[in-house]
């Protein structure tokens, strides 16, 4: 009998994608969703559609995964096929038996120059691997196919070896030697039993407990015609109604925390189920129509019952800094996320040693500093203005440009130039940020 039942979003390239999927369909852990893509500036629109209905993203290499990893979009575990051991064998075969090409006429991509001489050893093969482009995170596939085509061009290789399929096509479309590194099914065995370890690690994570904190006024609702104290007690009981009924809905439990402040104490996955993975508000008919009432609301997620209180009393604050109305979560790695259902949501962190030393070099706290940095990310470049970070942040831009003034006189960043998004509209600084 299968445990669990995963929904296992996998994206690759044309040639790796079957690969990967042959292999995780004959798990009855999964129910897989393949996406096959063709130009890495099409990933994150690709996987959009479908970010409510994968568990967890397998990814056919180390570039797809590190762009869906920086974007900061998708909140479920992220995996991916490492190139290694049997693939790179496979492919250094495949050149020496179709061409005869030795390892020093060869340059390579994505590996560590050492992990490559390495493999190269325990083969038997003690010889230098001259030409190699070690990259982290992601790279556009012309860079990787103008390092290649360089060499080959000087005559200083014969072929090239890459991970990338983007890069592959661009080297053939030349009409330059090149042999692809595509993953071996004992790399992805590797990586499927991971991803089935995580699921079950996952489900004892649903169980766990979680606070919801909840401020509300009733006093949004009441007619200055009828205003009495009768009316406010009604409204007060009217409300309670609705939070009990809410916490019925999220099988847990309401407490009052003293006047228009209660506390639901429930399962980390009903919440997780309520909000769409913590992305969004639960939807009118589950709050029982709370929404004018409620002033802010935070999440806590924690390992115990009272850790997961005081990180609730964190996403409140953190909401109440963003608003009427908002909704954070404070996770338990150390990251808030939200406003939840805003197109501007952003997770950060609020502690680390990191943070503590840039919030001793300048007047701004661990929390804002936090903050930016997601913006940062998510906003793709380390360049932006005031009126973009008020945006992001859901602050007044005079705010922004405080915090950006602050960080200049700190040396975190520096203006590069103006831009003036209307005819006869004041000019606007554009900083470069150093965090």
């Amino acid at each position: 009998m299968c445990a669990i039942r995963i929904r296992l979003g996998i994206l690759g390239a044309d040639d790796s994608l079957p690969v990967i999927q042959a292999v995780a369909e004959e798990y009855k852990e999964f129910v897989c969703l393949p996406v096959v893509y063709w130009d890495e500036s099409e990933i994150l629109d690709l996987i959009r559609p479908l970010a409510s209905e994968a568990d967890m993203w397998l990814f056919s290499g180390q570039v797809p995964y590190s762009i869906v990893k920086q974007s900061g979009e998708v909140e479920v575990p992220l995996f991916y096929v490492p190139h290694t051991g049997a693939s790179l064998y496979r492919t250094l075969l495949q050149a020496y038996y179709t061409e005869q090409i030795p390892i020093g006429q060869l340059s390579f991509d994505t590996y560590e120059r050492d992990e490559v001489e390495r493999l190269l050893e325990e083969a038997g093969i003690k010889e230098p691997v001259p030409y190699i482009k070690h990259y982290e995170g992601g790279i556009s596939a012309q860079e990787l196919a103008g390092y290649h085509y360089d060499l080959w061009r000087q005559g200083k290789t014969k072929a090239a070896v890459t991970c990338l399929r983007t890069a592959h096509l661009e080297m053939e479309k030349i009409g330059m030697p090149v042999y692809r590194v595509l993953p071996a099914r004992s790399a992805v065995e590797a990586v499927v039993q991971t991803i089935i370890r995580t699921g079950e690690m996952l489900r004892v994570q649903e169980a766990q407990i979680a606070v919801q904190m909840i401020e509300v006024d009733s006093m949004v609702t009441a007619s200055p015609e009828t205003f009495s104290t009768d009316e406010i007690y009604k409204m007060e009981m009217k409300t309670t109604e609705k939070l009990l009924r809410y916490a019925k809905n999220v099988q847990g439990s309401l407490k009052s925390a003293g006047p228009g402040r209660y506390v639901i104490f429930t399962t980390r996955g009903a919440l997780k189920e309520m909000t769409a993975g913590y992305q969004t508000i639960p939807p009118a008919e589950e709050m029982a129509h709370l929404y004018e009432e409620i002033a802010a609301c935070g999440i806590g997620i924690g390992r115990t019952a009272y850790e997961a209180e005081i990180q609730a009393g964190k996403a409140f604050l953190h909401a109440k800094q963003y608003g009427r109305g908002a909704w954070m979560v404070a996770l338990d790695d150390g990251t808030i996320a939200g406003p939840l259902g805003k197109g501007e949501r952003i997770r950060y962190s609020f502690g680390g040693e990191e943070l503590r030393e840039l919030a001793g070099r300048t007047g701004l706290s661990a929390a804002t500093l936090g903050k930016l940095k997601a913006v940062l990310r998510k906003h793709g470049n380390n360049e932006i203005e005031a009126h973009e970070l008020a945006a992001y942040m859901q602050i007044l831009p005079r705010s922004a440009r405080r915090i950006l003034k602050e960080l200049e006189a700190a040396g975190l960043a520096e203006a590069i130039g103006e831009t003036n998004p209307y005819p006869r509209g004041r000019p606007r600084k554009v900083y470069r940020l150093f965090l």
